[in-house]
């Protein structure tokens, strides 16, 4: 996405260290986009020992908020002429909201209060439940404060290490707060016929896909619902196995997508400016398509595989643009792909089909649909900017099936033979492998209608 920047454009940013993979500048961007805010958001990376001079220097450069992150939202609050009763009680800081009467930044957290509003947002109420907090690390203790203070029966900390469970419970000072071994987390099940379940550890985070911090069946029965805080993947083994015992789960990529929205209406207040729950929902597909790799979902495969008709379901279905490389080409040299190999000969449209690759990646295109001319991933290097720019969807269909969908085409100019399904066979075997070699994710098309393909594409894709 390219912000438009001028002497007007106002800066937010995120600081913390490391932020370079942080996908906050992508929600606050698009939120900027949406919102026709002149506003850009990027990250800083603060080395040890700079956070006070980077809180005082973000003030005299005129930036109007900041997110703090890892590992400086407990020292930032020394930084801070005014700290919200939230954040005060968590001890921790995550959104900086400039203040030119107090000459400096006041302090929220609304990793909390963003958690929160994703909860009532899946029709989860804190008040009068009981909650089972899995873990006892930075996430799970300012979980427990907000359980408490949005009036929870019971909070349940189950930790490893049982010592870290009982400094939360001695912290909050509340008898509501049940600190225990997660070695007898049975003992909650005797006690409760369901809860909340929040899942804090670190468990199931990618690659350790394959594991949950209790692997119980019994235990998810009495989940009424789930939440994970990891988002990597989106649904982690902790989810599947609450969603297959009939639990509602939500991933922790929506408090990432709340906990920002919460931040940007911080920051704009002065101009009223509301997130609505449509703009939301398109925020929150751009992050999923981040999370998988799909930040572009782009579909490859032969001539008649269905590309043109499957990217249109899918951009109707995700709310997604569509880009088809052989159409972008048409318009911009003003002529048919026919007289282009006719004129200029198939070299040249090869080259053109690079040159709009390479700008789909330089310039950091996404959320479309992308649909590829049949012979765009035969070249190395078409393929090496591929993967660069989302994940690839192989559409693959036999030859006679081809052959039946495009007989009598005049359009295509490598079908011009007196045997086109000998040809299309020809082409086939000397492209399928490579075709094999740019996908993320093969889908056999035959006898299978396109709305078939489109939602099996969606389901592999976890969106």
């Amino acid at each position: 996405m390219l912000n438009y920047t001028d002497g007007n454009t106002t800066v937010c940013g995120i600081i913390g260290n490391p932020v370079r993979h942080t996908m906050s500048p992508l929600i606050h961007n698009t939120l900027a986009d949406m919102t026709g805010n002149n506003l850009v958001y990027v990250p800083f990376e603060v080395p040890e020992g700079g956070l006070k001079n980077a809180v005082r220097g973000a003030y005299e450069l005129g930036i109007k908020g900041m997110n703090v992150t890892v590992p400086y939202k407990s020292d930032v609050i020394a930084q801070l002429k005014y700290v919200d009763p939230l954040a005060e009680s968590i001890g921790a800081v995550n959104t900086l909201v400039r203040d030119e009467a107090l000459k400096g930044y006041r302090g929220y957290n609304t990793d909390m209060t963003g958690l929160y509003r994703a909860m009532q947002k899946e029709g989860v109420e804190l008040e009068g439940e009981t909650v089972v907090i899995l873990g006892a690390g930075g996430v799970a203790r300012p979980t427990a404060h907000l359980c408490i203070q949005k009036g929870a029966a019971k909070v349940y900390i189950l930790n490893r290490t049982l010592e870290k469970a009982v400094a939360i419970a001695e912290e909050l000072g509340d008898e509501r707060v049940i600190p225990m071994d997660i070695a007898d987390y049975t003992e909650v099940l005797t006690r409760e016929k369901s809860f909340f379940a929040i899942q804090c550890t670190s468990v199931g985070l990618f690659p350790d896909v394959n594991s949950a911090v209790i692997e119980d069946e019994e235990f998810y029965r009495h989940v009424s619902a789930a939440l994970d805080v990891i988002y990597k993947p989106l649904e982690t083994k902790f989810l599947k196995l609450s969603k297959a015992a009939g639990a509602k789960t939500f991933s922790g990529l929506k408090m990432l997508l709340y906990q920002g929205l919460d931040a940007y209406e911080l920051w704009n207040q002065d101009a009223g400016i509301k997130i609505t729950d449509e703009q939301a929902d398109r925020v929150y597909k751009s992050l999923i398509l981040e999370v998988t790799g799909a930040r572009n979902i782009i579909l490859e495969g032969f001539m008649g595989s269905g590309k043109t008709t499957v990217s249109e379901i899918l951009a109707d279905k995700l709310d997604l643009d569509i880009l088809d490389t052989d159409k972008a080409i048409e318009e911009t040299e003003g002529r048919a792909i026919t007289d282009i190999f006719r004129e200029d000969g198939e070299e040249a449209f090869r080259n053109m089909e690079t040159e709009l690759l390479d700008t789909i990646v330089s310039d950091h295109w996404r959320d479309m649909v992308i649909s590829l001319g049949g012979g765009l991933p035969v070249r190395e290097e078409n393929r090496k900017l591929l993967a660069e720019a989302g994940k690839v969807i192989y559409l693959r269909t036999s030859p006679e099936e081809v052959y039946k969908r495009i007989m009598g085409d005049t359009t295509r100019p490598l079908l011009q033979t007196e045997d086109p399904l000998a040809r299309i066979r020809e082409l086939q075997d000397a492209r399928s492998e490579l075709y094999e070699l740019a996908a993320d994710i093969v889908i056999d098309t035959d006898g299978k209608e396109p709305l078939e393909v489109a939602s099996e594409i969606i389901d592999k894709l976890g969106i």
